[in-house]
């Protein structure tokens, strides 16, 4: 007989985030949340005037500041306070309400940046000689600025805004017939038991141990993807065509330019991770080989490759052990971070343990004005303890931005955001695998490293790849059609998996059931930030000179700099072909200790 779950009442405090620290009570968050309700309007103060002269630009940057810092700080508490209970309808409701001033701050403010864009060039330098104190801004204001060459005129930027939702709609569109559209019929488990088949248990159908099982999950995940594949075609093709038409009409040269514009990124990195990949994908078909064979299958299908190659490990850790192996994992990072890290547990930021009504998954949050909190579902996989190492690391990344930083150069952006959680994912498996007696549970932490790799930066680097190709036949007057965005994918499906894997045929709709598509050239981050974290790794445990050192400065360069600016303070020059290298030589080395120690 299944528990039932706990309610949120029914967990200790010692297991939950202790939230007293951003507000004592709900009312001090009111009070606070009524102030902020008033010092929006304030904006309106400034509308014609914020740009009189140095002094008044600044005294704007200071209020802005003010309320954009109150504002983070009520939604801080109301939306960690929902995620833990997202039954108990008062925090919905404060959340909703912090939705809405944003949403009235965000149209009151939005003359700014158009009226920023618009002041000469000179005139902008002569604000930092009126105002000395506005130069700690100034990095913040070229990056701005640096949009001028696209930006259009007010007009054509307002019809643009307007048209937003429309541009939009692609992304809208696709998740509406995926999400809510398809049904699927039951497919039967190794029990013998008769189960709706969906998007979610796929990815548990697809690892069974039974093939039988995994191939019909398979079969009836694409067959419908290929139903609806001239559909999703012409969704995608929308997609594709508003990025190539908004990079023209704003003065880039290319689709992939403008995405990566925010991030100051040349196309050069992007293309750099492609090339270095492919040119090393002869070591992850030594992975798919390595699978094959302790499978014992005579042919390797593309439903062959999700499937665990070790035995079950049911061995399980307590959130103390956990919080002990992370700890002594971490260690290596020094003193100074230790010290941080250890706060986490002494003051409470964790939460621990589901209960009813608490958001799925795991998370770090955190801002300038509250310390990082961290929610977590914790059950004593060793998933879970990973976990808890990953999410750890964005805390630290926060806490030292924010501790070493002005406000409005304490956040990161997320180009950089996943290079210390996945740190930290690598040291905790190098501690554990030194540590281990046990032959099954060392084989799961190279398990688990080795789809990591395999997920994080070969086939994001695939996804990448397929991008750049479709925009870029876009853009040089090709008309995307269902066969051709699925030959292109299935081209590529037979590179990246090799002679070896039988790459069946309903592989070439998959590329219908991936949403970061519509996220326009984001994957490529997720294989730039596991090569410069296995760097990183590299050189630390291998005490490379000051890169221990280079790596916590870099935890501590918050938004100061460009993202690729940031990562040559840790030493990480993303031109260079060895960071991604160092990445493939990682895995390589994992998969040469698994057949050591399998075989042993």
């Amino acid at each position: 007989m299944a528990l039932e779950e706990k309610l949120r009442n029914d967990i200790k405090d010692e297991y939950k985030w202790d939230l007293s620290k951003i507000y004592s009570s709900k009312e001090d968050w009111q009070k606070d949340f009524d102030v902020v309700k008033e010092e929006i309007l304030k904006i309106k103060d400034y509308k014609d005037n914020f740009l009189k002269d140095g002094k008044k630009f600044y005294e704007f940057l200071k209020y802005d500041e003010n309320v954009s810092r109150r504002l983070e700080k009520i939604y801080y508490y109301a939306h960690l306070n929902y995620d833990a209970d997202t039954l108990n309808e008062k925090y919905k409701v404060m959340m909703n309400k912090v939705s809405d001033l944003y949403v009235i701050y965000n149209e009151l403010s939005s003359f700014v940046t158009p009226e920023l864009l618009k002041l000469d060039k000179k005139k902008l330098e002569s604000f930092y000689d009126d105002e000395e104190k506005l130069k700690e801004y100034k990095f913040n204001i070229e990056n701005i600025y640096r949009y001028k060459e696209h930006t259009l005129d007010e007009d054509k930027e307002r019809m643009l805004s307007n048209l937003s939702n429309c541009l939009s709609s692609p992304e809208e569109i696709y998740e509406v017939l995926t999400d809510s559209d398809f049904e699927y019929d039951y497919i039967i488990d190794e029990n013998g038991n008769k189960v709706k088949f969906n998007e979610s248990n796929y990815s548990l159908f697809i690892k069974s141990k039974d093939r039988n099982i995994r191939k019909k999950a398979f079969e009836m995940l694409h067959d419908k993807y290929k139903k609806y594949i001239r559909t999703i075609a012409t969704i995608y093709k929308s997609e594709v065509e508003t990025n190539v038409v908004t990079a023209k009409i704003k003065n880039y040269d290319s689709a992939i330019s403008a995405s990566l514009y925010s991030d100051n990124v040349p196309v050069k990195i992007y293309d750099n991770l492609i090339k270095v990949v492919n040119d090393n994908l002869n070591v992850l078909y030594n992975y798919y080989d390595l699978k094959k064979k302790i499978l014992s299958l005579d042919e390797f299908h593309m439903y062959d490759t999700y499937v665990e190659i070790i035995n079950k490990v049911d061995k399980k850790y307590t959130f103390d052990e956990a919080k002990e192996m992370v700890i002594s994992a971490l260690s290596v990072l020094g003193d100074e971070y230790i010290s941080n890290l250890k706060k986490a547990f002494d003051e409470k930021w964790i939460d621990i343990y589901h209960n009813k009504g608490k958001r799925s998954g795991a998370y770090s949050s955190g801002n300038y004005d509250i310390n990082p909190y961290v929610l977590l579902n914790y059950e004593g996989t060793l998933d879970d303890v990973s976990t808890l190492a990953h999410e750890l690391g964005h805390s630290m990344h926060t806490y030292l931005s924010c501790h070493n930083n002005p406000y409005q150069y304490s956040s990161y952006e997320i180009f950089v955001a996943e290079v210390a959680s996945t740190v930290n994912e690598l040291l905790l498996a190098n501690y554990m695998l030194k540590n281990s007696k046990d032959k099954n549970e060392k084989l799961a932490i190279i398990n688990h490293i080795l789809d990591l790799y395999k997920a994080t930066l070969f086939r994001q680097t695939m996804f990448a790849e397929f991008e750049q190709k479709t925009h870029s036949l876009r853009e040089q007057g090709e008309v995307l059609t269902s066969d051709l965005l699925s030959n292109i994918y299935y081209d590529l499906i037979k590179k990246y998996f090799g002679k070896n894997v039988v790459c069946d045929d309903l592989i070439k709709y998959e590329w219908a059931r991936i949403p970061h598509f519509y996220y326009g050239f984001y994957v490529y981050k997720y294989a730039t930030g596991i090569s410069a974290a296995s760097y990183i790794v590299d050189g630390i445990l291998n005490n490379k000179e000051g890169q221990l050192e280079s790596y916590i400065n870099f935890l501590k360069t918050g938004g100061s700099m460009y993202p690729l600016d940031e990562l040559k303070v840790a030493n990480i020059d993303l031109t260079n072909e060895e960071v991604i290298q160092s990445a493939i030589k990682t895995f390589e080395k994992y998969i040469k200790e698994f057949i050591e120690i399998y075989n042993s």
